[in-house]
């Protein structure tokens, strides 16, 4: 019995291996991809990056307008982050099993989150544009509907493994709808909220470069006009700065979650 299972799962495995193989093979056949061009390439690719991308000592009197615009970045995207969850924990709380109202308000929570998720930021911030024009509004909004459809999900998830033994001993003792989440499934889950929380400033701090570029602000937009203007030493500058703040960042944020979790 226990070798037929082995067996099965050996034959699994072997069908999916098989399954992306194909995949791979008909998308680069699709796209016309040369895989040992693709290869070759690389060599010269880093060849001319340790020529041209690397920051001289006019790269480093820019230092002080990048670390300005890097803090800009920084704050748009906390703030969007904490706003974006206050409302995600509200939609989450009437979208749970647990919590959840149920019927059509759970429903319509859930196709909220389920909306704002599967639109990208990148395609926010190409339709906030049309409306808000480039500027810091559009980024921030951008940030804020990814991050609500993330959380809403990320903390309806949450919420819904609390488990449902001390709500039922809530109820039991007559304890009211607020009365239970407030003493009941908030405490329980508020470790997993704020990790996700921590996570989405990560994820946004990196998204907020991309957006930068297209909105025309934050270090976003100080990349796009050195690179585009050839001053790859001033970019490769902002690539660095990048790579200090998220690795700062994550370093805070990974020794954040193991004093709460």
């Amino acid at each position: 019995m226990q070798d037929n299972f082995f067996a099965r799962k050996r034959i699994n495995t072997l069908l999916f291996c098989f399954l992306m193989l194909v995949i791979t093979m008909v998308s680069i056949i699709a796209t016309d991809y040369d895989v040992i061009r693709g290869f070759t390439s690389i060599p010269k690719a880093a060849e001319w990056a340790f020529g041209n991308f690397y920051p001289n000592e006019k790269a480093l009197s820019r230092l002080p307008d990048i670390v300005n615009s890097l803090i800009e970045t920084l704050l748009v995207s906390i703030a969007s982050t904490i706003v974006a969850a206050i409302f995600a924990l509200l939609f989450a709380i009437a979208g749970s099993h647990t919590t959840g109202m149920g019927g059509l308000i759970s429903w319509i929570s859930r196709s909220i989150a389920t909306l704002f998720r599967n639109i990208d930021v990148a395609a926010w911030s190409m339709i906030l544009l049309l409306s808000f024009g480039q500027n810091v509004l559009t980024g921030y909004f951008a940030l804020f509907f990814g991050s609500f459809g993330f959380l809403t999900r990320a903390f309806t998830e949450s919420i819904d493994e609390v488990s449902n033994s001390s709500v039922e001993a809530l109820r039991a003792t007559g304890a009211g709808y607020w009365s239970i989440i407030a003493h009941s499934v908030i405490p329980s889950s508020i470790p997993q909220l704020l990790s996700w929380i921590l996570f989405m400033i990560e994820t946004n701090i990196r998204q907020a470069t991309l957006i930068g570029i297209l909105t025309g602000t934050g270090i976003g937009f100080l990349f796009s006009l050195y690179y585009k203007s050839l001053n790859y030493n001033s970019a490769s500058m902002v690539v660095i700065v990048i790579v200090c703040a998220i690795i700062v960042i994550e370093s805070v944020s990974n020794y954040v979650r193991k004093v709460i979790m």
